[in-house]
């Protein structure tokens, strides 16, 4: 049976990620980044890869990220030993700040040592490239070994010899209080000369330089000081970690193919970046970090994705983390998937679907970190004016909305918000994107899509904004109303809309699901944390900051113990469902935790400010 996602913990060099399990097992990790093929992949299937490093015998498991870090450690209690294994990867060397991802050397390394007694400690190497299909041929060397198989070839560095069978390698050993053995992972391709083997020195040395390199980003850019202080610190973090350095692309998640709902086929490839999870993702390292490097994600988008819409087309919804377009989805018969939910799927089949509120996020990011703009190319000012431009022609136009509904397209009425919201940014952008000549037939779009939210999205049976124009069905997405500023939150028809959503939306617990109607699939999806926090939200623009708070502690109670989140939450079990960690509820989290702060500041300043004279 396979681990619940609870167990695992993230690890990033900005280029990958790998998942690291409580009991010391590396059970996901795509070289050289994070849409390539995995290298360990145990998660989907049990002959899939692993790397396991942990003592011997029944053991108590704890587990921390050392301060301010990315860098996992965990530590194993038992009566006869205290064991502390230290899992990362490396970052370039001395890459400071801004510079937090240049030049990864694609390393994963690992440091497991006795810090009381003595303890009998296992090893267990064994890769699979290519998703588990290629079983690799072991040669020792000097100080470790290389695994070969495939287009990949990787080299483990390690302070004793291993016994090798088969495909797998493995070693039992005995460390003293005060010992410690280092093991580094390192990633070529076939066609790369072979890296050679690092030093238990070297290792220490990358370690120590890999803790100053996240300290030193974190000192620099987090200086939030609000409600749930440290999971928005840590979820600032998380959300770098999923970010790909090399072109500022950030991914949804750092899998693929972890169920919406166990043994059924919602089961996605997140591991690319869709235009509205980044823009999002963007809006919230303005919160929970710093977005100095904005302007990098903007020239990416706008060399990834301009030429299209310059010829009619749409902005394509997701990319590649290196601009690639062709994400055509198939499926991995040979893996059985996390507790059988099968298909596994690379590539996301929503790659190529009209999605119209795109417009809205990317221009709404770029409004936000406008003053990080300034060093943005003039091609991709003209992006943004196309995409305010495409809005205009578009917003009219059916799509598959936000939750990439895999029917027949309608006429959403979030996707409709967002176009509006991509008019108001860019109007408000004019000088910065020197388009004022355009300010006066912006606005009037803008107006005749507010009016018609306003007479085909409201529905008088449901009392509340609905899912699409014409429709009674309610969406948590509507929450955004308010918090985009299309309506005040003390407008009574927000405040309808959000007690319907609270009511009639949720499990008995207080979370809240995206929709309840048909989406063209089989099967039922779990609770979404991130419409969760979006309530809260909301609730905290509304005034009402006991429930706000109270919603967003329900969301947040679901962060494993080193504070990470998955997509959705199981409404019978509880248990975390999904990809993970998952970047749109980490931005969920954020955001509504800084709105909730926001709002308690205003309270508190009404409340001591001095009665107005009278007479």
């Amino acid at each position: 049976m396979n681990k619940p996602v609870a167990d695992y913990a993230i690890i990033s060099d900005c280029h990958s990620a790998a998942l690291v399990s409580r009991d010391g097992s590396v059970d996901w990790l795509c070289f050289p980044r994070f849409d390539a093929p995995s290298v360990f992949g145990r998660i989907l299937d049990e002959g899939a890869g692993h790397w396991w490093i942990a003592p011997v015998g029944p053991h108590e498991a704890s587990r921390r990220y050392l301060d301010r870090t990315l860098i996992l450690e965990t530590t194993f209690e038992s009566p006869s030993a205290t064991v502390v294994l230290q899992d990362l990867m490396a970052l370039g060397r001395n890459k400071r700040g801004h510079e937090l991802g240049g030049g990864s050397p694609h390393v994963l390394l690992r440091r497991v040592s006795c810090m009381r007694g003595s303890a009998a400690i296992d090893v267990e190497f064994a890769p699979r490239a290519e998703y588990g299909m290629v079983h690799p041929m072991f040669m020792t060397i000097d100080g470790g070994l290389i695994a070969r198989g495939g287009a990949h070839v990787l080299t483990l560095s390690t302070p004793m010899a291993l016994s090798i069978e088969g495909s797998v390698a493995r070693r039992r050993f005995t460390l003293q209080q005060g010992q410690s053995a280092a093991f580094a992972c390192q990633h070529r391709t076939s066609a790369e000369p072979v890296a050679s083997p690092w030093t238990a020195d070297e290792i220490s040395a990358r370690i120590d330089d890999a803790a100053e390199a996240w300290r030193t980003y974190s000192d620099l850019h987090q200086s939030y000081d609000g409600p749930f202080r440290e999971l928005v610190l840590n979820s600032g973090r998380v959300l770098q970690g999923l970010t790909y350095f090399p072109t500022g692309a950030i991914v949804a998640a750092a899998t693929t193919s972890l169920p919406e709902a166990i043994g059924g086929p919602r089961n996605w490839d997140y591991r690319y970046t869709w235009v509205r999870d980044a823009s999002l993702t963007m809006e919230a390292l303005w919160i929970a970090a710093c977005p100095d490097e904005a302007y990098k994600y903007f020239d990416f988008l706008a060399i990834a994705g301009a030429t299209r819409m310059q010829r009619g087309g749409d902005l394509q919804i997701m990319f590649g983390v290196g601009g690639e377009q062709d994400l055509t989805e198939r499926e991995l018969a040979h893996l059985s998937g996390w507790r059988e939910s099968r298909p596994v799927r690379i590539g996301n089949g929503a790659w190529n679907q009209r999605q119209i509120d795109v417009y809205g996020e990317l221009l709404g990011a770029a409004h936000r970190l406008r003053d990080y703009l300034g060093r943005i190319r003039e091609s991709t000012r003209e992006f943004l004016a196309e995409v305010a431009e495409t809005a205009t022609r578009r917003w009219k136009e059916k799509d598959h909305g936000i939750w990439e509904i895999r029917g027949e397209p309608r006429d959403f009425l979030y996707s409709k918000l967002m176009c509006w919201v991509a008019l108001d940014r860019a109007i408000a952008m004019a000088d910065l994107l020197c388009v004022r000549d355009r300010v006066d037939r912006w606005t009037q779009t803008r107006d005749e899509i507010r009016h018609a939210i306003i007479k085909d999205g409201w529905s008088d049976r449901t009392q509340a904004f609905t899912q699409a124009f014409g429709s009674d069905e309610l969406d948590a997405s509507n929450l955004m109303m308010p918090i985009v500023g299309f309506l005040p939150a003390d407008d009574p028809r927000i405040l309808a809309t959000i007690r319907a959503t609270a009511e009639r939306l949720t499990d008995p617990h207080g979370l809240v699901y995206r929709y309840r109607g048909e989406d063209g699939l089989p099967g039922e999806e779990g609770t979404f944390l991130l419409c969760t926090c979006w309530l809260a939200q909301a609730q905290a623009l509304a005034g009402d900051l006991e429930q706000a708070r109270a919603t967003c502690a329900r969301a947040a109670a679901f962060a494993n113990d080193v504070g990470l989140l998955a997509e959705e939450v199981d409404p019978t079990t509880r248990e975390l469902l999904g990809n993970f960690p998952q970047a749109f509820s980490h931005i969920g989290l954020v955001n509504a935790a800084w709105a909730l702060g926001e709002a308690e500041e205003r309270r508190r300043r009404a409340t001591h400010q001095p009665k107005a004279p009278t007479g």
